[in-house]
């Protein structure tokens, strides 16, 4: 997908996020994660990442019923992903929706290990 494309179909989908990447984006926005800062549906490579830190080179993905329809793609998109250097975490919406601290920490787990701290 060309650049201004993609660019394009990430602000789409910040427009129309999911419940569960609404409720993820409320602790992730602003460096509310231990000051890590987080972008939200992000182009990087030729995808769209769901969230991302570019200083720890994590990328979190939700996903919900759609993606086991997509799960070969899914798997060709993260192992070109983590060829570039990224560290991929997957959890299911309704974790984050019923389980939102242990997705956080969770998270700051990955942070903390890739970054060093």
């Amino acid at each position: 997908m060309r650049s201004g494309k993609l660019t394009d179909r990430a602000r789409t989908l910040r427009a129309h996020s999911t419940d569960a990447e609404g409720a993820l984006w409320r602790h992730l926005r602003g460096s509310r994660l231990a000051g890590f800062k987080f972008r939200r549906q992000h182009p990087v490579h030729g995808y769209i990442a769901d969230f991302i830190c570019l200083e720890a080179n994590l990328i979190v993905e939700l996903d919900g019923s759609q993606h086991f329809d997509h799960a070969s793609y899914d798997e060709r998109r993260s192992q070109q992903l983590i060829a570039q250097g990224f560290r991929i975490i997957r959890f299911w919406n309704h974790d984050v929706l019923l389980r939102t601290e242990a997705v956080l920490e969770e998270i700051l787990r990955n942070l903390r290990e890739v970054s060093g701290g």
